[in-house]
């Protein structure tokens, strides 16, 4: 039986918003979720829009970044007026702290390419960070400060995203998609606990699972599990104003005093415990960076699973086969990547040439070592 237009699977940051972008162009769509919607790397994240920080260097991935960081203010608007959510967007910017020559000689480099590219990004030494933080450590030396680089409360976003894609008519489904089916050599659905359900476009956005889903084309070493774990402190008043980053880690000021922290890098499958020495790195970052925060109760630990893949880089656009789409693989930038994953897929599911080249982003693309 054909259910919709297009089938999602996943009901993440992503699948929803794919979603709420083809409803408003009128196509018919069913969510395929196995748990709750968000529940896995949407809601474990940190919420940095961070493209300028999180950059190695310029190209088409910092390019599709910064599009995507650009799109943030109109996108929580709209949610908002969607659902009644204010998804808590904050153009905070951010210090990324040096404790030593080394990396002060690195955030130089950055701080001039990017300066460069016509990019805000400054170097100040450790009295003039202090000055924009106070409670910034007195052993930093150096920070660039990224004044455009900004947050959002990832999980207000998740629950934003969920409501609008049901709001404007997607269809949400529980269950476990063993795999797309094909016929005559193309995606025309997929299983779904034995049943298969029917539609013209199949896209996978299941995050860390998306090589778990036979047919999809994604291959079990092309997207990884890649545990971070997290922790949250409380502070009766915000001590921070900006996030804090350093080579170790991050530290993402809420507005009511919460204090986000984290996070590791761990490739151990579908391990999702949290453990002590993952939590003791954390915390001596924390502790490194902002010393005001040892007296601050820890109100919550957590672990999720941010799907790698070997360049870094998201697969976006045409999958293998016609009928099928992706978009995975968005490894530390998914609550970055949202609006413009979601915008840049639905115009390649409606037929229509995306605003952004996808050829860096397809799922084919030549691996790292040949590239070097």
């Amino acid at each position: 039986m054909r259910v919709s237009d297009v089938i999602v699977v996943g009901g993440g940051i992503m699948g929803c918003g794919i979603a709420l972008r083809l409803r408003q162009a009128g196509a018919r769509v069913t969510i395929l979720e196995r748990a709750i919607p968000g529940a896995e790397a949407s809601s474990a994240a940190a919420g940095m829009l961070a493209p300028q920080m999180e950059a190695d260097g310029p190209g088409p991935f910092l390019d599709l970044c910064l599009r995507s960081r650009g799109l943030y203010p109109a996108f929580a608007d709209e949610l908002r007026e969607l659902t009644g959510v204010d998804v808590a967007y904050r153009p905070c910017g951010i210090l990324k702290v040096a404790f030593g020559e080394e990396q002060t000689h690195h955030l130089e480099s950055t701080v001039l390419w990017q300066r460069g590219l016509g990019l805000r990004a400054e170097l100040l030494d450790g009295a003039r960070a202090r000055e924009l933080e106070p409670r910034l450590s007195s052993k930093a030396v150096a920070a660039a400060h990224f004044p455009d680089d900004h947050q959002v409360d990832n999980r207000l976003l998740v629950r934003a995203l969920t409501m609008a894609a049901a709001r404007v008519g997607a269809e949400f489904r529980g269950g476990f998609v063993r795999g797309v089916v094909h016929e005559a050599g193309r995606a025309v659905g997929v299983d779904l606990d034995g049943e298969v359900l029917r539609a013209d476009t199949v896209v996978v956005a299941a995050g860390s699972w998306s090589a778990l889903v036979q047919g999809a084309g994604v291959e079990a070493r092309s997207v990884r599990p890649a545990r971070g774990q997290m922790i949250q402190l409380q502070t009766r008043l915000p001590l921070l104003e900006r996030v804090l980053t350093s080579e170790k880690g991050y530290i993402v000021p809420r507005a009511d005093g919460r204090v986000i922290a984290g996070s590791t890098m761990e490739l151990v499958g579908f391990d999702k415990q949290v453990t002590a020495a993952g939590l003791a790195r954390i915390l001596d970052m924390v502790l490194e960076l902002c010393p005001d925060l040892a007296s601050a109760p820890i109100t919550e630990t957590w672990a999720g699973f941010r799907p790698w893949t070997e360049d870094k880089r998201p697969y976006l656009g045409a999958g293998p086969v016609p009928g099928l789409f992706l978009a995975t693989g968005h490894f530390r930038n998914g609550i970055l990547l949202a609006p413009i994953t979601a915008k840049l897929v639905a115009q390649a599911v409606l037929g229509e040439k995306p605003t952004v080249d996808l050829a860096p982003f397809r799922y084919d693309r030549a691996p790292l070592a040949a590239r070097a």
